[in-house]
């Protein structure tokens, strides 16, 4: 179905594992030791920014005095105490295997890249994979273009033959931006 692209792109939360249960957990956790809540809701139209940027965005909402990096630090390391134990691949992953050795293939993640590796390799999926590209690796996040034309240099296509494949809007206006094919999984 993707013959035509010589390059895939994948986001990783939301699209190839399910992590966001997880990821929602380690907020709720981490912000009620701090009386802060979240609108699980409102926060979709964070996905895929990168985490700081998100904890920003609570300690706004919540009317807080707290560095965003800070309170970013304790969510991760929240989320890597229990996401091993608890992620699992979504059925988009069938692309993935389907595509394995007949096209390169990058993740272009709001994750940081040591996160991304580390579920990619507990599931047994990294080396389907040339590149990852998270959120430490670049300096402007999804909706900018920067993370999916990284991925693109790294597996060496052109972002005109490239698809994405996101789940967020974020993701979607960044593969736009990078001239790209996308596809909302939100769809499929």
């Amino acid at each position: 179905m993707y013959d035509r692209f010589q390059g895939l792109i994948f986001d990783m939360d939301g699209t190839l594992l399910d992590t966001e249960p997880t990821h929602r957990l380690a907020w709720r956790q981490v912000l009620s030791q701090y009386g802060m809540t979240y609108d699980e809701h409102a926060m979709v139209a964070l996905n895929g920014s990168p985490t700081w940027r998100i904890a920003q965005v609570i300690i706004e909402n919540n009317q807080a005095d707290m560095d965003p990096h800070h309170l970013a630090a304790l969510k991760t390391a929240a989320v890597e105490a229990m996401l091993l134990d608890s992620v699992t691949p979504l059925p988009l992953i069938d692309v993935v295997r389907a595509y394995k050795g007949k096209r390169p293939m990058a993740v272009g993640t709001g994750s940081e890249h040591r996160m991304a590796d580390a579920l990619l390799r507990h599931l047994g999926l990294r080396d389907c994979f040339q590149a990852i590209v998270g959120a430490d690796d670049v300096k402007r996040h999804k909706p900018e273009p920067d993370t999916f034309l990284r991925c693109a240099e790294l597996i060496g296509v052109a972002p005109k033959d490239c698809v994405v494949f996101e789940d967020a809007d974020f993701g979607i206006q960044a593969a736009q931006s990078a001239n790209m094919a996308w596809v909302d999984v939100r769809k499929l």
